[in-house]
């Protein structure tokens, strides 16, 4: 599988880019999930009628790939619930009354770091996942042999149309990023550091390159120009841009030689360093045409999605869809009920007119999804594969290669639900995979 320099040009709609943030901090009441990062859910470690404050850990890690979660207020633990995630799986959640004090966490000292355990140590009580939407728990990346690592990579592309998130990082927290970094080439030795943007994102592109002065002590930093072109922000896009190399089917950046972090989640790491406050905000960028007043606001952790569009003057009408992270690989909300996680970078609340897609027709064997993949996959032919239920074939055609950026299916003149079929696909041979292998 090759990494080619397709793409397409989704619509920017960078309405916030120039907003200025707002904190909320008045939150009645908060349900925080034991499950906001890829691996094993977190354990509740409090019981209903604790008191809590603001990064008081009321989630134990459980296993090497899970992340411990802490409380975003102050106030009272009213009830551990069932909660279902947008994969339809489920965990327990805490429900936190808050006492509208926002009073932190009287033990919370920032952590002492003199050694690459140390550190590895602090990331992991930090709380701190992949923040540009993945959600991968950060220090099972950093838990590698330093001697292989020759590049961190930091991903501050943010290719998706609405999200502003991230420029708003590179943008104002570079003190935070320039203590990670430190921190990083201090215990790690890695010295390269390569930063991905698009080309569109110019003042975040200047302000980087201001970090690069403060960072040259410990590392050579440069910033890397991308072009502007969905998918440019994709892990594997976005390492081959970065240093010419491809990640294979089934490998991870390290594989390579490099650790790949979201700038957001590097500075997040920073302001742990310095303070010993765990992750218990997101910047969320608020967005959508039934939106009031579109913004970039720092939000509690488990505050309902209805209480963030509240806050931004409400909606001026019925969304026709909610979504979790930008509209190409974004998640389906079923309600405003819904809670903001650790990876929600975005919530959008699109109108009738952004949401509708037009009827699905017969494929035309046009060759545009393929021509559009960055991977040069067939999504067409896994899609007939798919319906014929034909694993081989789809083993053969490496769907498994596929990121789900959803290019395919944005340029198909029918209409086709390419890249739903690709997820479908991927847990199918996954299950027949396992099949196979229970009979051996």
């Amino acid at each position: 599988m090759a990494i080619s320099l397709r793409g397409v040009q989704v619509p920017h709609r960078k309405h916030t880019k120039d907003t200025p943030v707002e904190y909320m901090t008045e939150v009645k009441s908060v349900t925080i999930p034991m499950s906001m990062h890829i691996g094993k859910p977190a354990r509740p470690c409090v019981k209903v009628g604790d008191p809590v404050c603001v990064g008081t850990k009321i989630g134990e890690a459980d296993g090497a790939v899970s992340s411990p979660v802490y409380s975003s207020v102050s106030g009272k633990v009213t009830k551990i619930k069932d909660f279902l995630l947008s994969n339809g799986s489920s965990c327990a959640a805490v429900v936190i009354e808050s006492d509208g004090e926002m009073t932190p966490d009287p033990a919370l000292t920032a952590p002492a770091v003199s050694s690459r355990e140390q550190l590895l140590d602090a990331i992991r009580e930090s709380g701190v996942v992949g923040l540009g939407g993945a959600g991968f728990p950060t220090h099972v990346k950093f838990n590698v042999d330093p001697s292989k690592v020759e590049y961190l990579i930091i991903n501050g592309a943010e290719c998706e149309p609405y999200v502003t998130s991230d420029s708003y990082t590179m943008e104002n927290r570079s003190e935070d990023m320039a203590y990670a970094l430190r921190a990083i080439s201090a215990h790690y030795g890695i010295k390269n550091v390569i930063i991905g943007i698009e080309a569109n994102k110019k003042k975040a592109i200047d302000c980087m390159k201001q970090l690069g002065e403060q960072v040259k002590d410990c590392c050579n930093f440069t910033v890397k120009v991308l072009p502007t072109q969905y998918p440019q922000g994709g892990e594997k896009v976005l390492v081959y841009k970065a240093i010419g190399r491809m990640i294979p089917v089934g490998k991870l950046p390290i594989d390579v030689g490099c650790i790949v972090i979201n700038c957001t989640t590097l500075a997040a790491i920073g302001s742990y360093l310095q303070t010993g406050m765990p992750l218990v905000n997101k910047c969320v960028t608020v967005d959508g045409a039934t939106v009031k007043k579109p913004g970039i606001v720092i939000v509690p952790i488990g505050t309902s999605i209805q209480d963030v569009f509240d806050y931004c003057g409400g909606l001026t009408a019925q969304p026709a869809k909610l979504i979790y992270g930008g509209p190409m690989m974004g998640i389906t909300v079923p309600n405003a009920e819904a809670p903001i996680m650790k990876n929600t970078n975005a919530i959008l609340a699109l109108s009738e007119k952004e949401a509708k897609l037009p009827e699905t027709t017969a494929c035309i064997r046009c060759g545009k999804c393929t021509n559009t993949c960055p991977f040069g996959l067939a999504p067409a032919e896994i899609l007939r594969a798919y319906d014929k239920k034909d694993a081989e074939a789809l083993d053969k055609l490496l769907v498994n290669g596929c990121m789900e950026c959803g290019c395919c299916s944005f340029v198909c003149p029918a209409n086709r639900p390419l890249v739903q079929t690709n997820k479908l696909a991927k847990i199918f041979l996954r299950e027949e995979k396992a099949k196979e292998e229970s009979k051996s």
